[in-house]
């Protein structure tokens, strides 16, 4: 792993100006918390990981107390703290009633992701017992329900490199939202590998002609022009994108009413490589212009060409 420590201009650096931040960290056992955290520490965060939920009411008393000291904190809170949605209401309590807004990360992968990471580390779930590892893995998913509910950033680990976690994480850092804003995230992602867990919306976009049939278009990704082109010059494109165009302009101000900060938007194509890209970067620029708040675009599949 090599990331500059504090690089200026990497968001949550140390060097970056700002209040002082805290994240609390969760997400299911195998999703790639210790990573994560490694992320966080190379950032110049103070890490504080498998605390007991009665010590997390005082913890937040001290970095409140010290911001000087405390400028950059993560908390990794997870299962392993006893009740965790209890342990979590008071940690984020305990910080909001010290003026401190922590910013909520939670990740996940796959079941199968997950059986697999445990079998390749030979680790133990912190919920093993007799009934194995899948059944674990469901009893997690069910106890950190409330907790995902809250979080302001959800991120699926299963497809994921160590150097794509780095950049969601510091893309997600920059993206503070205020009153009435919402903070956007496209992935545009393949159908045969997988719908991203994260997604809050998912559209299909295989009824559109398919580049990778045209031969010299087919090595040749969404991001470039001649395929942005091809994919933008079929009708059905364009009409598609004039209603996602009109159910965001009725469904962002709902959702900002309801009290929601984040929308998580997957738009997918059979490899993720060439029409979800197209239709995901056209998206992201016409949410920009309408200004509902920051917006961030993240191409699940480019890396697998």
């Amino acid at each position: 792993m090599s990331i500059l420590p504090g690089a200026d201009g990497l968001p949550g650096s140390p060097t970056a100006a700002g209040a002082q931040r805290v994240v609390i960290l969760s997400g299911l056992s195998g999703a790639g918390k210790t990573a994560a955290t490694k992320l966080f520490e190379d950032l110049g965060y103070t890490c504080v990981d498998n605390l007991p939920g009665e010590l997390l009411p005082e913890l937040a008393e001290l970095v409140a107390g010290d911001p000087a000291r405390f400028v950059r904190v993560a908390i990794v809170l997870d299962v392993r703290a006893g009740d965790a949605p209890l342990a979590f209401a008071a940690m984020r309590g305990a910080l909001e009633g010290r003026g401190i807004h922590p910013r909520v990360i939670f990740l996940e992968a796959r079941d199968e992701v997950l059986i697999r990471r445990f079998s390749e580390t030979r680790h133990r779930h912190p919920l093993g017992d007799q009934r194995g590892i899948a059944s674990s893995i469901a009893e997690e998913r069910r106890l950190l329900d409330p907790v995902r509910d809250e979080a302001d950033v959800v991120l699926d680990t299963s497809d994921l490199s160590l150097r794509q976690l780095r950049e969601r994480l510091f893309a997600h850092l920059g993206d503070e939202t205020g009153p009435g804003r919402l903070a956007v995230q496209l992935i545009s992602f393949g159908f045969k590998f997988g719908v991203p867990l994260e997604a809050d919306l998912v559209f299909d976009v295989r009824f559109m002609q398919n580049p990778y049939y045209i031969e010299e278009l087919r090595q040749l990704s969404g991001l470039t022009e001649v395929v942005r082109t091809f994919v933008l010059g079929q009708p059905v494109a364009r009409r598609f994108l004039e209603f996602l165009e009109a159910f965001l302009d009725f469904t962002v101000p709902a959702y900002v009413s309801e009290g929601k900060t984040r929308l998580t938007i997957a738009i997918g194509c059979t490899g993720g490589y060439h029409r979800s890209i197209v239709v995901a970067e056209e998206l992201a620029a016409w949410l920009r212009e309408r200004d509902f708040g920051p917006v961030s675009v993240f191409h699940r599949e480019l890396d697998r060409a």
